[in-house]
């Protein structure tokens, strides 16, 4: 009992400790529905309009806009879609007024030297397929609306209508799940935004690889299969992939990339906490809880944990080489144990934050998009870099 009480004194105090950090490192900004994208069809899973949060940009960034979207994972059948359904990832209704902008979305020149004062968007996520669904038919029983494609169309024409029409630089960037929407929807971006704009990608999180979990099996992508088949995705897929191979395997980066003509730039943790949790050593694949600790801690795993998931980095090194090293494709792969690194103040750009090459990822990114310099850095395996925010997770987050 005693212990349970000191977890929640902990707990709120380390809340509270996170609002005095976003008061002086973000800001709250509020959300915007799309009220007349209902009338087309482009709606969230349960009916209800898409939304974004939208910063306006300032001064000489008045032209120049920077799309973000934002992850959730994804659901790939009748019964996880539902259950998706009356959450902020399936409903806007359920989505807070407002959220809190920091990292790539920050407005202040220092902690966001590049993009501080451009026009800045998170988009919700709200369909469970990246934004590639389009099924017409709405089963009346579950009231399902698979319509992601059709959300991500809406959102661009609202942009385009309030100003984006007049971009001179644009980026399409995403965590996780938005980060594979940025993958795969990165030349269609590119086709929407005016030809005269200067527009590139920016997926974090999101280079999602094709690997067998700890027991042998091929989990993640029976699971990719089943989310494009749900929401009948293919037809959203790239054709030059969807031309080759089967729909499920145009879910995964590493069947895409080579294809893709707009430039891009792919931030990821080698050991990223995610993929281990639910593509290596998913629950599925582990009913004993030998991968729990290491789960959460990756300075809980074994020896032997630790070989399985350097195992890991080499098929996801060999899944990223179809990338290739020009100079309109950068890469930041550091080794750290995270997910999602370029959304938050502490490892997009502060005195502490990861670096490769003496580089942090908000200047990485900078000097690719404006063409100041390229970058393509691999880090050492782990535990080699110290800058390393690593994650610590409690048993709650393990949930997939």
């Amino acid at each position: 009992m005693e212990n349970a009480r000191m977890s929640q004194v902990l707990k709120f105090n380390f809340l509270v400790f996170l609002l005095i950090l976003l008061k002086a490192e973000g800001f709250f900004v509020p959300i915007t529905y799309i009220e007349n994208a209902v009338a087309k069809g482009a709606v969230c899973l349960d009916g209800t309009p898409p939304a974004y949060h939208f910063d306006k940009g300032t001064g000489s960034g008045i032209n120049n806009w920077f799309v973000h979207v934002e992850g959730g994972g994804w659901c790939n059948n009748v019964t996880t879609c539902l259950a998706r359904k009356s959450t902020r990832l399936g409903s806007s209704k359920e989505m807070a007024k407002q959220v809190a902008f920091s990292g790539l979305l920050s407005d202040k020149e220092n902690l966001n030297p590049d993009f501080y004062n451009w026009n800045r968007i998170k988009v919700r996520y709200c369909d469970g397929a990246s934004f590639t669904g389009d099924v017409e038919e709405v089963d009346s029983d579950t009231n399902l609306h698979f319509r992601g494609a059709r959300v991500f169309g809406a959102v661009i024409e609202d942009l385009m209508a309030k100003g984006m029409k007049n971009a001179e630089n644009a980026i399409l960037s995403g965590c996780s799940a938005g980060g594979l929407t940025s993958i795969l929807h990165c030349d269609r971006f590119r086709a929407l935004v005016p030809a005269s704009a200067k527009v590139k990608c920016l997926s974090d999180a999101g280079y999602f690889i094709n690997t067998k979990d700890v027991s042998g099996a091929q989990h993640i992508e029976q699971f990719y299969s089943q989310v494009v088949q749900t929401h009948g995705s293919a037809k959203n897929l790239p054709q030059s992939c969807t031309s080759r191979l089967s729909p499920g395997l145009c879910f995964f980066p590493q069947n895409v990339v080579s294809h893709i003509t707009t430039p891009i730039f792919f931030v990821n943790a080698a050991y990223d906490s995610w993929q281990i949790k639910n593509i290596l050593a998913p629950g599925v694949a582990d009913p004993h809880g030998r991968w729990h600790s290491c789960k959460l801690d990756i300075k809980k795993c074994s020896r032997d944990q630790l070989d399985v998931m350097q195992g890991f980095r080499s098929d996801f090194l060999r899944a990223l080489a179809v990338v290739g090293n020009t100079s309109s494709k950068g890469m930041f792969i550091d080794s750290c144990y995270a997910h999602c690194q370029t959304g938050t103040q502490e490892t997009w750009l502060r005195s502490d934050s990861p670096v490769l090459q003496k580089t942090t990822i908000a200047k990485a990114v900078g000097d690719w998009y404006f063409d100041r310099s390229p970058f393509h850095q691999i880090d050492c395996p782990y535990p080699c870099n110290p800058t390393c925010h690593n994650r610590v997770f409690d048993s709650d987050d393990l949930t997939v």
